[in-house]
């Protein structure tokens, strides 16, 4: 508290809220600095493809079975031989996205296993598909 001594005999009492506005300009400074910092990480959703002629399937998705089992979109493939293939189809593509979908049974590390293949194998930008509740 403040207080005014001036040709007036009455102590008027007034609040000093100097300080006050000090720590308003650090926390506006403190949260402008947190605001612009914050990124999260890129999502990829699939997008419906435009109807094709040839038998190549726009997107493509791996999907981890239970029991070490593995999809390329409906054909079977294995742990060995999923780099090579995944590499085999993406050789001529400009756009290396392909998505993983692991079942509910499966364990994360394998999914973070064919994710591991898939960045191998060159594909840039891996999206991850969920089950529908």
């Amino acid at each position: 508290m403040g207080m005014t001594v001036g040709g007036n005999k009455e102590i008027a009492a007034e609040p000093n809220i100097v300080p006050l506005i000090d720590v308003l300009l650090v926390l506006i400074i403190i949260f402008m600095v947190i605001t612009t910092n914050s990124t999260g990480l890129p999502a990829l959703v699939p997008q419906p493809a435009p109807p094709r002629t040839s038998a190549e399937p726009q997107t493509i998705v791996i999907r981890v079975m239970p029991g070490g089992k593995l999809l390329i979109n409906q054909d079977p493939s294995d742990w060995d031989t999923l780099g090579a293939r995944l590499s085999e189809i993406f050789k001529d593509r400009a756009d290396k996205v392909a998505f993983v979908k692991g079942d509910t049974d499966v364990r994360f590390d394998q999914v973070a296993r064919a994710i591991d293949i898939m960045r191998g194998a060159g594909i840039e930008h891996v999206g991850l598909i969920t089950a529908r509740d």
